[in-house]
């Protein structure tokens, strides 16, 4: 008697027939897509691509008009749990009154229960996540006073703090300076090969193919899909730019 075959391990975010408007002009028209189950994947495309909005309708955070999303075979409700969600620096309010540990220990939340005081251990935890971006020394430091690299990092590390599956990033990147960037890029190899997935929203093309397992290539529709290292061909990029870019070398 042959041995049951083994389940293949399911896609971290898998769309159907994802539709969204704001107001008349659609952002996204009918994106089916499935991510790989851990990896680094970049989601590209030119700007009203509906990168972003992807990821906020998988969240919920922007309504659908049509369209079924999961994260890994289970509806938003039951896998909250193991998503992470990065946003954009330019969404935070950053004259808050938090120190860098205040922020990241945000992400022990879920874990201990709001509204009540963290014990030591969680604390102990965000700080670890602090410490894992590079910034174990600026704990104290209000969030104001950081650079914007600095903040980027904080933001991370609060990510880091919630110990997610999926971790899902809008412009991780943005504004931030090279030495910055090739730091969150080392934590998010360290997240891939340790089983986790990380789904990018990216602008520079130039580094999806060395920087990235996989990509999307998006236009409020799919336009390609596949290995990050060969996915920006002049013919995908054509498709998805209108012939306005060239392959990076």
């Amino acid at each position: 008697m042959s041995p049951a075959p083994v389940p293949l391990p399911l896609p971290a975010l898998s769309v159907r027939g994802l539709s969204v408007a704001y107001g008349r002009e659609p952002a996204l028209w009918n994106v089916t897509w499935h991510s790989p189950p851990s990896g680094l994947v970049a989601i590209v495309g030119p700007n009203g691509a509906g990168k972003s909005t992807l990821l906020k309708a998988a969240l919920g955070l922007v309504p659908r008009l049509a369209g079924e999303v999961r994260f890994f075979g289970a509806p938003l409700a039951a896998a909250r749990r193991r998503i992470g969600y990065l946003p954009q620096r330019a969404a935070i309010e950053w004259d808050f009154p938090a120190t860098a540990l205040d922020v990241a220990a945000m992400g022990r939340y879920p874990r201990a229960g709001w509204f009540r005081p963290l014990p030591r251990a969680e604390r102990e935890a965000a700080r670890a996540a602090l410490a894992e971006v590079g910034l174990a020394d600026l704990a104290d430091r209000p969030i104001g006073e950081l650079s914007g690299g600095q903040q980027q990092r904080v933001l991370l590390a609060r990510t880091l703090a919630q110990e997610p599956d999926l971790f899902l990033m809008d412009e991780p990147f943005a504004g931030v300076d090279a030495a910055t960037e090739e730091a969150i890029l080392a934590v998010l190899h360290r997240l891939a090969e340790g089983g986790r997935c990380v789904i990018a929203v990216h602008h520079d093309l130039s580094t999806v193919p060395r920087a990235f397992d996989h990509a999307l290539l998006l236009n409020r529709e799919v336009v390609a899909e596949g290995p990050a290292a060969t996915l920006l061909s002049p013919e995908n990029l054509a498709r998805a730019y209108g012939g306005r870019l060239r392959a990076p070398g």
